[in-house]
């Protein structure tokens, strides 16, 4: 008796496709894709996209939506100007994403 496995099944299936010469019909198809070698290329693919949307959802919080300055005290200037006109206190950081200066209400670390 034949194994009951998923995977000797669709091993079995491929094999007799491949003799009748219709490999290449279950492909067009999708029925003989990359997918059934691997059950969970579906969630892999998700979790993948997922995790770039995540990325790119930090990346525009903690960089592309703020000013960005060239060197620290071209940031501290802007700074030192801002707290002249009365705006609370503001810090510099190095950003980890573009490698330039941002400014900061946090206090520092």
């Amino acid at each position: 008796m034949g194994s009951k496995k998923r995977s000797a099944w669709q091993k079995q299936k491929a094999q007799f496709a491949a003799s009748l010469g219709e490999g290449d019909l279950l492909a067009e198809l999708g029925l003989g894709g990359d997918s059934d070698h691997d059950p969970f290329a579906r969630e892999s693919a998700a979790r993948a996209a997922r995790d770039e949307a995540h990325e790119a959802a930090l990346r525009r919080k903690a960089c592309e939506r703020k000013n960005r300055y060239a060197s620290r005290y071209e940031a501290e200037l802007t700074a030192a100007e801002c707290a002249e006109h009365g705006a609370p206190p503001l810090h510099v950081y190095q950003c980890p994403y573009c490698n330039g200066w941002h400014l900061t209400s946090r206090p520092e670390r």
